[in-house]
């Protein structure tokens, strides 16, 4: 499933299922544009998508920040060129009872879980459209789809992203444009290891009896973004291990 010729943006791509995604990506043909908070992270990404004599290249700002995301993307289109493939990774997670859940908080979750993909989805859309061609692959949560005791503001940011994604499809399946959403299930990342679950524990009470791996989000990403699934727009496409079954 060749993406050469392609660029693709990863934010979050710095650690867990960006790193994962933009690696896939970049061996699939894409130049990989590895956007993170991190700058560590966003590098040491690059530095294994190269190892495998890929293109890649790193950028350090605030995926939810408009300000961020003008420049970044005007150096983004300079360097590896216009955005063919945009897969909104980053985000944040949260575990708190509902009635404790500060306003602040709230926001916050709301800004980078689904607000800043908005704008970002929103400044990336005339490459595509330039070009009647474009994949935008959303990172969602099982967590949207079945709700989550003590994450209202996490689960309800992500519910948020599968209508976002059915919208969007809607919108733009005449203009060369698919639009779709993975909500990973319980998937083993640094991110789930710093969580307050014991992650052993919940993936023995899953129905494959593990946790899924980053790798397994990055194939579903990366047959998104081909020519493969070009048929294919609007979908929630789980990757959970039987978690959720639809």
């Amino acid at each position: 499933m060749s993406l050469k010729h392609k660029t693709a943006v990863v934010t979050g791509g710095g650690s867990g299922l960006g790193r994962a995604c933009a690696i896939q990506l970049a061996r699939d043909g894409a130049a990989v544009a590895v956007w993170d908070l991190n700058a560590n992270g966003a590098a040491e990404t690059v530095r294994m998508i190269e190892a495998e004599g890929n293109r890649a290249a790193a950028y350090v700002g605030d995926a939810a920040a408009k300000a961020d995301i003008d420049k970044i993307l005007a150096r983004i289109r300079a360097e590896l060129g216009p955005v063919s493939i945009l897969v909104n990774n980053a985000g944040i997670t949260g575990f708190s009872p509902f009635l404790e859940i500060a306003e602040e908080a709230l926001q916050r979750m709301y800004r980078i879980n689904l607000v800043g993909p908005f704008i970002l989805t929103q400044s990336v859309m005339p490459d595509m459209l330039a070009a009647a061609w474009g994949r935008i692959i959303f990172i969602s949560s099982s967590s949207a789809q079945t709700g989550a005791i003590n994450m209202a503001h996490y689960s309800s940011s992500k519910g948020g992203i599968i209508a976002l994604t059915k919208s969007l499809a809607r919108e733009f399946a005449a203009r060369g444009i698919t639009v779709n959403n993975i909500p990973p299930g319980f998937i083993d990342t640094p991110m789930t290891r710093s969580s307050p679950i014991d992650v052993d524990a919940v993936a023995e009470e899953s129905p494959m009896k593990r946790a899924g791996q980053p790798q397994d989000i990055a194939a579903a990403c990366a047959f998104l973004a081909s020519e493969a699934a070009s048929y294919i727009t609007g979908q929630t496409f789980g990757v959970n291990g039987g978690r959720v079954i639809s």
